[in-house]
């Protein structure tokens, strides 16, 4: 049995609240760019809307904390696709890999990919357009590392490296992250996470799309080429930090300690400090069967939502299920995962399914079995 060290989250709780404190400045709301790094792309944990920084596992903590990284069991593979406010066109797509590497660690990678559709050209003479279409390309390639330096405590860090372009212009960057989660209680059920997310360097938009050829002074019989120059603009940086505690409803009807429990219910609390938009805080419920089914939801307040004045397209509330089953004792799981979150300005909402295979170490056998 595992002892709480209070100390332990202390120490992490005011490591937050430091960077917290000097995190937000909202004179500068909306002045980021390269926001895609705020999308979440995998169906179970924006079925909680990311929140669940303090108890993520696996190939998901890429992009939610990296820590959680550190529990992939041997090899996780996934793909994803989000339906973003339904018949705008805008999709996301995502692959991801992440492998354990013995005492080493976990590494992983992770690409995601964002779709606008075709956009109709227009310049000074033709605003209408009528002179054909683009396609904005968007990616984030992502590295990861991850450890377990004890039973208690797992750390990581990671680096994304944006790409957005269109026909002539591009701007590119690099966003670091870290991250922290501490487990401590009989069955490994109190969790506390803290991430810091989107450290980078500034990006700049470059390209022919700001050069501007005009005529020569004095009817010259040339032309002059003069560049605009674009601003500088910064990564969406923020910092999360949660908590959350896993209730296991039938631990008092088990025959021995080593019996793993059939039902938990976990309950999690969140808090998310953001540089450029409002803050959040919010809470959710998930319920296992098994590790077989599991259901969860939650709401996610920020300032002004619902009201005529609210900077989101979010109501705050989100909900997803995942259906996962092993194959054979020791052979890989399969996992789907479906997330919803609604939408009030479009009310179109916002629709995410992911596909996950993990495999699992072999178990060792015993002298019995030899």
């Amino acid at each position: 049995m595992k002892k709480f060290s209070p100390k332990a989250v202390l120490m992490i709780g005011a490591l937050g609240m430091s960077f917290a404190a000097i995190a937000g400045n909202k004179d500068r709301t909306g002045q980021a760019g390269a926001t895609e790094l705020l999308v979440n792309p995998w169906g179970q944990s924006t079925g909680l809307f990311g929140m669940n920084v303090s108890g993520v596992k696996g190939l998901e903590a890429m992009k939610c904390n990296i820590a959680g990284m550190a529990f992939t069991d041997n090899m996780e593979i996934g793909v994803s696709h989000t339906i973003y406010l339904s018949g705008s066109q805008v999709s996301v797509n995502n692959i991801g890999i992440s492998k354990k590497m013995g005492n080493f660690g976990a590494i992983g990678a992770n690409i995601m990919a964002m779709s606008f559709g075709s956009i109709d050209i227009t310049d000074y003479d033709h605003p209408e357009g009528g002179i054909g279409t683009y396609s904005p390309s968007f990616y984030n390639i992502e590295l990861g590392y991850s450890k377990t330096f004890s039973n208690s405590i797992h750390a990581g860090v990671g680096v994304t490296l944006v790409s957005e372009q269109i026909t002539n212009a591009h701007a590119s960057g690099a966003a670091f992250e870290a991250g922290v989660q501490y487990v401590t209680g009989k069955r490994d059920n109190f969790h506390f996470g803290i991430t810091l997310r989107n450290i980078g360097t500034n990006m700049r938009f470059s390209g022919s799309g700001f050069s501007i050829n005009s005529d020569a002074p004095e009817n010259a019989n040339y032309q002059l080429n003069r560049t605009v120059p674009s601003e500088k603009f910064e990564m969406p940086t923020y910092l999360s930090m949660g908590a959350s505690y896993d209730f296991f409803l039938d631990e008092n009807h088990l025959k021995s300690e080593n019996d793993k429990p059939k039902h938990r219910l976990s309950v999690l609390i969140n808090f998310t400090s953001n540089s450029f938009i409002n803050d959040y805080i919010g809470g959710g419920l998930e319920y296992s069967f098994h590790d077989m089914l599991m259901l969860r939801g939650g709401y996610r307040y920020e300032k002004g939502i619902g009201s005529d004045n609210s900077v989101t397209m979010y109501t705050g509330v989100c909900a997803g299920a995942t259906i996962q089953h092993g194959i054979g004792e020791n052979g890989p799981i399969l996992a789907l995962d479906y997330s919803y979150r609604p939408t009030a300005r479009p009310a179109n909402g916002v629709h995410t399914i992911s596909l996950r295979l993990m495999t699992r170490n072999k178990r060792a056998k015993t002298d019995d079995e030899d």
